[in-house]
């Protein structure tokens, strides 16, 4: 078991975001975790970030119980992220080398000297994710499809045991998405490859590789199980609240709402 929540509940301000969460994920497994905005996607990652804790529940991650348990550098490093908002944090001055060697250390910023052995691991993620050509830019240089990549390495210096990307495609166009989607595919059928789990409101980046699905709505768990027992037509009809379509094309889904005619 890599990952548990277990009636967690989160208030803020007197109000209720999060309500009797209950998941597990274990190893081999990947996830989407998929709900519209509002629906407490962020809370829960910064639940399983430690950046908060809940109301009411208990989390435990990598057999660690948050908010009993130390959590120091060992298990940060087993726990990679992949954020728009992580970009913010890092430092204008750094190359998109520096910013990769920076992961084996889970540092903002590069403040020990990396080892050869680092050195050379960093130049192969480099090259497996197609960045090597703009090792040397500075980072804030990149597009955002290359900031995503980069991020990616980084995240995969530590060897983590449980990787999130956090809505990653956010202002990429689509053949920026179609690449990065390719990266994580790649990522997902490498030996001893994380777990990972990946947070949408894009039902079309679902990927044929994320075999397991949690829909969130309104701060509580609609459904979680297969993925292709859950994004039906009629399931996600229930879902939205509103008529929808489901269609398939090489195993991913698309999603549309279904037309209504008029006599």
């Amino acid at each position: 078991m890599l990952l548990q929540l277990e009636e967690v509940s989160v208030k803020r301000d007197g109000k209720w975001i999060l309500q009797y969460i209950n998941w597990q994920v274990t190893k081999g497994e990947h996830w989407v975790l998929f709900g519209l905005n509002g629906s407490g996607k962020t809370t829960i990652l910064n639940l399983l970030n430690a950046y908060s804790f809940p109301t009411k529940g208990k989390i435990t991650v990598l057999g660690k119980e948050f908010g009993r348990t130390y959590l120091g550098e060992k298990l940060r490093k087993q726990i990679g992220f992949v954020s728009a908002s992580l970009q913010e944090k890092l430092y204008s001055h750094d190359n998109a080398f520096e910013v990769v060697l920076s992961g084996a250390f889970a540092s903002i910023g590069l403040y020990e000297t990396p080892t050869d052995e680092m050195r050379n691991k960093a130049i192969r993620l480099l090259t497996d994710l197609g960045c090597l050509d703009y090792a040397n830019r500075y980072y804030e240089t990149l597009s955002q499809g290359e900031k995503q990549r980069i991020l990616i390495a980084r995240a995969l210096m530590a060897e983590p045991k449980l990787l999130i990307f956090d809505e990653p495609t956010n202002g990429l166009d689509f053949l920026a998405r179609e690449r990065l989607l390719d990266s994580i595919e790649q990522i997902a059928k490498m030996p001893n490859t994380p777990t990972i789990l990946y947070v949408t409101h894009h039902l079309e980046e679902i990927l044929p590789i994320f075999n397991k699905t949690l829909l969130l709505k309104e701060g509580q768990v609609f459904s979680s199980g297969n993925t292709n027992e859950l994004l039906t037509s009629s399931h996600l009809s229930e879902f939205f609240g509103i008529p929808v379509e489901v269609s398939w094309k090489n195993e991913r889904p698309l999603l549309s709402r279904e037309s209504v005619m008029k006599s």
